[in-house]
C-alpha cells in the first residue's frame, strides 16, 4: 500500500527539482557561475511546495501518509534520541518485527520507544511484514509498557500501520484480545503516555498504541477506523475510482485538522514545505523539540491524577448533535 516514488500532484515539484539540479550540474561541469539563474528557481520551488501542500486533498494526505519516502519509527529512534536499546519478543510465542521497541533517552531522560515500523523494499517489507503487527507484537508493546511502568519511564508510542495483521493465524493466536488488552491496560498504566501519529494510523491496530494522555499527529498523517479503500468498497461497492476513494477520505475526517477539530487529537505537528519526506531532519527536530514539552507537563501530574485525566479525556469523546 506504500506509494509509488513521486505522487502525481508532485510532478511539478520534481521536475522544476530537476531542472535546478541539470543547471547545478551545468554550472559544475562548464565552471560557470549561474547563480542568478538558480536563485530565482530555488524560491520558485519554495513557493510551489508551500502552495501544493497547503491545498491537499484528503486522499492526497493519505497517499503522502502512506510515503515510502517518509521517516519511519527507526529513523526517528536516531535522529530524536540517544542510547537506543532494542528489546525484543513477547515471552509468549515470538518476536515481531512489525513493532519495534526498547529503552532510549529524550535530553537525558530515560523513556520507553514503542512504534510500528515498516520497510522500504520489498525485502524489509516481507520482514516487518509491512509495518501490520501479530498479536504478538501488541503483546510485546504491552510487555515493554509494563516494563516502564514498573521503572517509572514515560511511554513514548509512534503510530505508523495500515492496520493489524488479519491473518488466520493472527485471528488464531487472539489478535482481537490483544488489541483489546492493550487498550485497557494502556488507559490505566501509571505513567505518561504520548502517542504519535507519523505516517498512517489505521484502524484498531494503531489504537492498540495510541491510548495516551497527549496524542499528537504530523500535519500530514491520517488516523481512522477503516481504510479508505475499504469505506469505500462497503459504502459504494467502489474501492478503486479516485473520485469514489475521495468521498471517502472527505467522509472519515481522517486529517490531522478534521482530528484535532473533532477533538480526537490534541496537537498537529507542522512538517517542513513539501512534507516530511522532503526534510527528516527539520521533522525529526520539530518532534523532539513537541515531545521534550509535553513531557515536562505530564511530569509534573502524579500517577493517579495522570491516570484519571486520560480516563477523563476519552469519556469526553464522541458528542454529537442530532
Amino acid at each position: 500500500m506504500a506509494s509509488t516514488a513521486t505522487l502525481d500532484f508532485e510532478k511539478p515539484i520534481v521536475e522544476l527539482e530537476k531542472e535546478i539540479d541539470d543547471l547545478k550540474r551545468m554550472a559544475g561541469d562548464r565552471q560557470i557561475d549561474l547563480a542568478e539563474a538558480i536563485g530565482p528557481l530555488e524560491q520558485q520551488l519554495e513557493e510551489l511546495r508551500k502552495e501544493i501542500y497547503r491545498n491537499l486533498t484528503p486522499l492526497q494526505r493519505v497517499q503522502v501518509a502512506r510515503s515510502s519516502r517518509r521517516p519511519f519509527t527507526l529513523d526517528y529512534v536516531r535522529m530524536v534520541f540517544t542510547d537506543f536499546i532494542e528489546l525484543h519478543g513477547d515471552r509468549l510465542f515470538r518476536e515481531d518485527a512489525a513493532i519495534v521497541g526498547g529503552w532510549a533517552r529524550l535530553e537525558g531522560e530515560t523513556v520507553m520507544i514503542i512504534g510500528q515500523q515498516r520497510g522500504r523494499d520489498t525485502r524489509e517489507n516481507l520482514r516487518r511484514n509491512f509495518g501490520m503487527p501479530h498479536p504478538e507484537g501488541y503483546r510485546k508493546a504491552l510487555r515493554l509498557m509494563k516494563l516502564a511502568e514498573k521503572f517509572q519511564v514515560p511511554v513514548l508510542t509512534f503510530i505508523d500501520t495500515p492496520g493489524a495483521w488479519p491473518g488466520l493465524g493472527a485471528e488464531e493466536r487472539g489478535q482481537s484480545e490483544a488489541i483489546a488488552r492493550n487498550l485497557f491496560e494502556m488507559a490505566a498504566l501509571e505513567v505518561p503516555i504520548i502517542a504519535t501519529v507519523i505516517g498512517e494510523g489505521g484502524s484498531g491496530g494503531a489504537l492498540a498504541l495510541g491510548v495516551a494522555d497527549r496524542v499528537m499527529m504530523l500535519e500530514n498523517s491520517v488516523y481512522s477506523i477503516i481504510s479508505v479503500e475499504g469505506c469505500a468498497a462497503i459504502l459504494w461497492k467502489d474501492g478503486k475510482s479516485p473520485e469514489v476513494r475521495e468521498r471517502a477520505a472527505t467522509a472519515l475526517k481522517i486529517t490531522a485538522q478534521d482530528l484535532y477539530e473533532l477533538r480526537v487529537i490534541d496537537e498537529i505537528i507542522a512538517e517542513p514545505p513539501g512534507g516530511a519526506h522532503a526534510d527528516h531532519e527539520v521533522t525529526a527536530k520539530t518532534i523532539h523539540d513537541v515531545l521534550v514539552r509535553q513531557l515536562e507537563e505530564l511530569r509534573k501530574l502524579k500517577p493517579e491524577k495522570l491516570v484519571r485525566r486520560r480516563r477523563e479525556k476519552y469519556l469526553r469523546m464522541g458528542r454529537f448533535v442530532e
